[in-house]
């Protein structure tokens, strides 16, 4: 007689559980330590993540608090819900949480995480985002791109007023919005537009399924064990085709930037593109520390990665919310058209009074934060968080999703009201932990005030030139998609019409 697979399968995943249970418990049963949603053998509590992790851990924490220990797998994970949480982890203790847990899906797509956001805690990642800061996001290098953020934004009023000319006047507003946004980033990035050069490399694509990729949570990291499962299912292969398609267009772009270098092509008072930055810095003379090239491709795929999907996915946010709020649109209109007196074009001059402007992108990155989950942080050593002991290598996922929707911290905290923000001190640049879509304290992000620069100014000038409305009267579908970045499931269509003024 022939026995079924699951006949020796689940007794063996019992004994396992059993085993682990009973002959692997630490000290910690004796310390304060989270409470946590009941788990399963072998799996933990991975089976709850669901297709929208930060929805379902926003829906846990109301049952089981604003900070619980879950187990995915093997690894212990914190989740941390709520601001007086964030503030011990990015603040108090923040030093103590600065490292990132080993993703082999980061590591396989970021040269061995040696990029800066992923990169463990250490001397090497202190050396790396000294030339981010100091070298590609200085507010004196941000200006100096300003040329190319007025050229490509004017290029998208062109196109959506050429969309609104067309018989089919419905404008696929991500499409508008990327386009300008992957042209901002390529050219500061090298030199040279998202659809320039001649790889025939689908960029966009790659980099879409690279963000996709680095939001799975992958099974052999947590259950070392079934790594195997990786394999099976494709996520292995997809990681490697990704991970060398865009080395090759990352190759290509350093060696025509060896090449204007050698040419010397840039013109006096012409902005630097990154990768003749990195390459001036790479022999370590200025720095102090040679870059490798691996090192020097990792940063390269942080501004494409962290840049341009953040950007117009905020954008895009911000016009589906206008969609669903007229009024609020409305207001933002008389703002812009009112300060800029009449004239044919905004500016970045002009964008200093703009104080609803700034509420508006608050209000829409407090509801839809790029990165809900932020970048998983790790702690470095045993720490107490609030009143709970926390052991050292225990993962957090900060969910700035529901910090932004705690209705302790928030008036209406699901309605979209950006005029909360035009008597309020509070800012998304780490220092107030009710709004923290970019992070905090030493793994914030450096590049705040590139991404934001962009947003005002291609936000500005797309009320300054349009009304928009819904290509007709239905309900708008908020739909999500999956990734480390939450943008809409469906693209934003919008039916633009020239302001009449």
């Amino acid at each position: 007689m022939e026995f079924p697979w699951y006949s020796v399968i689940v007794p063996l995943f019992v004994f396992i559980f059993f085993l682990q249970r009973f002959f692997f418990t630490t000290s910690n049963n004796n310390k304060k330590l989270p409470p946590s949603p009941r788990k399963l053998p072998i799996i933990g509590n991975l089976h709850q993540l669901g297709s929208h992790p930060h929805r379902s851990l926003h829906k846990l924490s109301k049952k089981y608090g604003p900070v619980m220990l879950l187990h995915l797998g093997s690894k212990p994970v914190l989740v941390a819900s709520s601001v007086d949480a964030a503030r011990d982890i990015m603040k108090t203790h923040d030093l103590v949480w600065s490292s990132r847990p080993k993703s082999s899906i980061a590591d396989g797509l970021l040269y061995g995480s040696t990029d800066v956001p992923f990169s463990p805690y250490g001397e090497y990642w202190r050396q790396i985002r000294s030339i981010a800061v100091l070298h590609l996001l200085s507010n004196k290098r941000v200006q100096s791109y300003r040329d190319i953020r007025e050229e490509e934004t004017s290029n998208m009023i062109e196109k959506i007023r050429q969309g609104g000319d067309s018989s089919n006047s419905v404008i696929d507003m991500r499409d508008v919005l990327s386009c300008m946004t992957n042209n901002i980033i390529s050219r500061v990035t090298t030199g040279r537009t998202s659809n320039g050069g001649d790889s025939g490399i689908p960029v966009k694509a790659l980099l879409e399924e690279l963000l996709i990729l680095l939001g799975i949570f992958s099974i052999g990291d947590y259950i070392p064990w079934l790594k195997w499962v990786d394999k099976m299912n494709g996520l292995d292969s997809r990681v490697k085709k990704v991970a060398k398609d865009l080395d090759a267009f990352l190759e290509s772009a350093i060696e025509e930037g060896v090449i204007r270098n050698k040419k010397a092509e840039c013109s006096a008072g012409e902005a630097k593109d990154f990768v003749g930055v990195l390459l001036e810095i790479q022999d370590g003379k200025e720095t102090g520390f040679p870059l490798q090239r691996d090192s020097l491709k990792a940063i390269l795929l942080d501004s494409f990665t962290a840049g341009t999907d953040s950007i117009y996915t905020t954008l895009e946010w911000i016009m589906t919310e206008f969609l669903m709020h007229p009024r609020a649109m409305e207001t933002l209109q008389n703002e812009v058209r009112g300060l800029a007196q009449g004239k044919a074009e905004v500016t970045e001059d002009d964008l200093g009074n703009m104080q609803y402007l700034k509420a508006v992108i608050k209000e829409t990155l407090r509801l839809h934060p790029p990165f809900p989950l932020l970048v998983p942080h790790e702690s470095m050593e045993d720490v107490k968080l609030l009143d709970y002991h926390i052991p050292a290598k225990t993962q957090v996922l900060i969910n700035a999703w529901a910090i932004g929707r705690d209705a302790l911290s928030w008036d209406d905290p699901e309605e979209y009201q950006p005029e909360r923000f035009l008597n309020s001190d509070i800012d998304f640049r780490g220092l107030n932990f009710e709004l923290i879509p970019f992070g905090a304290g030493r793994r914030g992000c450096p590049g705040i005030t590139f991404a934001i620069m962009v947003i005002e100014v291609a936000l500005a000038k797309i009320v300054h030139k349009f009304n928009f409305a819904l290509p007709k009267e239905e309900d708008l579908d908020m739909t999500e998609c999956t990734g480390i970045t939450i943008r809409r499931k469906s693209h934003l269509l919008a039916v633009a019409t020239p302001c009449s003024t």
